[in-house]
């Protein structure tokens, strides 16, 4: 191995670059690719160095469930790419928003959200989260006037996801971090649909950033993954150190994907962008649709702020048929291209019907509240030729 293999100063570089190199650290063998350390333990070269490392007085691998070679570069890559001193990568993007409430939160504490995100996160945070005495109040994302009027004396956190899925609503970010760090609460956002290529919270003033992996910095549904960034000592401590004991892991395989991922991520969000912001201009012109939900167009209340605090608008939209449940149900059968599946993220484009799937396990005053109407269809835009997806999307509409 050549003195310059593990010397490449990332400081300055750009962000395409640093998701190309970012994090390696290469072995003796001199591999190119980042190598995949598929081991749950490390052998010490005495009890002395064994027990400072479990100690924490000399930093180290220990156990995988806590500390591996390729998920630590995963960490790294990302947190350069969020602008975060540190990130903790987490089996699932689920575990990753439990990790933060339970790392950081304790019984008796109280967290405001957003109650436009996603349905398994709200029952995560109604029927698990409340049986261990951590209350959540939700309000509308965007009125910032409601998110201060939620806080109370027990608030320790404030909990979004902007753009939301599946409205693409969004909240002024540095506003909102205003209030939360006048109010000595942190916040935590949910970066997923936008990722660190179109946009970057804690350059903002958010605390946290969270991410489902499982979507767009894996690009290809292949993986599941989580990860949270932020500072040392709230992401490096709190959550880390929930992860450490209960041990929502990342495995060493799904990391090297998503390493993969990261190398390629600021291409497919531009192209991901530029499918979908054309795939809702022409949504909007057709009779059958009522209202089309993308921050790219201008009849998007937010189009102004996102144009601020992103700079692109993503790569999924919500449009919202004349008819409910049949006839969406009826669009999304006669489609032959697109992929039923409620996951996104993905190059295949994807569609599904919310009110039903991500958002079912709701009740209908739940789904009310959140906008998620009987007629509501989620389309996540891949990578195929944009032509292609429209003319599988009308043959439910003629």
């Amino acid at each position: 191995m050549t003195d310059r293999d593990n010397k490449i100063d990332t400081d300055g570089l750009s962000f395409a670059t640093r998701a190309v190199r970012e994090g390696q650290v290469r072995t003796n063998e001199n591999e190119h690719s980042e190598p995949i350390f598929p081991t749950s333990s490390y052998v010490f070269a005495s009890a002395a160095e064994a027990a400072a490392r479990f100690s924490g007085e000399e930093p180290g691998n220990i156990y995988s469930r806590f500390t591996n070679p390729t998920v630590r570069t995963f960490e790294k890559r990302l947190a350069s790419l969020e602008m975060a001193e540190c990130c903790v990568a987490t089996a699932s993007g689920m575990s990753a928003i439990t990790a933060t409430i339970l790392g950081l939160l304790k019984m008796g504490d109280h967290l405001v959200s957003s109650r436009s995100i996603f349905g398994t996160t709200t029952v995560l945070l109604t029927n698990i989260v409340a049986k261990l005495g951590i209350t959540t109040t939700f309000v509308e994302l965007s009125n910032l006037s409601a998110w201060e009027k939620a806080i109370t004396p027990e608030t320790k956190l404030l909990f979004l996801e902007t753009p939301s899925n599946p409205l693409t609503e969004l909240v002024d970010i540095a506003a909102l971090a205003e209030i939360a760090h006048k109010h000595g609460c942190l916040l935590a956002v949910d970066n997923c649909l936008c990722t660190p290529a179109l946009q970057q919270p804690i350059t903002l003033g958010a605390d946290i950033v969270i991410h489902s992996a499982t979507k767009y910095i894996d690009g290809q549904g292949r993986c599941m993954g989580g990860a949270v960034c932020g500072t040392n000592d709230v992401v490096g401590d709190g959550v880390f150190g929930f992860l450490r004991s209960a041990g929502p892991t990342m495995s060493a395989f799904n990391a090297w994907v998503f390493l993969k991922g990261l190398e390629t991520l600021k291409l497919r969000m531009q192209a991901h962008s530029a499918a979908a912001q054309e795939l809702a201009e022409w949504l909007e012109q057709l009779p059958e649709v009522k209202r089309v939900y993308y921050p790219g167009l201008e009849s998007h209340p937010q189009h102004a702020l996102a144009k601020t605090q992103q700079s692109g608008f993503g790569g999924l939209l919500s449009f919202e048929l004349n008819g409910g449940k049949e006839e969406g149900w009826r669009l999304i059968d006669a489609t032959e291209l697109l992929s039923i599946t409620a996951n996104l993220g993905d190059t295949k484009t994807t569609i599904t019907h919310p009110a039903t799937t991500t958002h079912g396990r709701l009740t209908p005053e739940q789904r009310t509240e959140a906008g998620i109407s009987d007629g509501l269809i989620r389309v996540a835009v891949g990578l195929e030729d944009i032509e292609d997806i429209k003319a599988d999307l009308l043959r439910g509409m003629r």
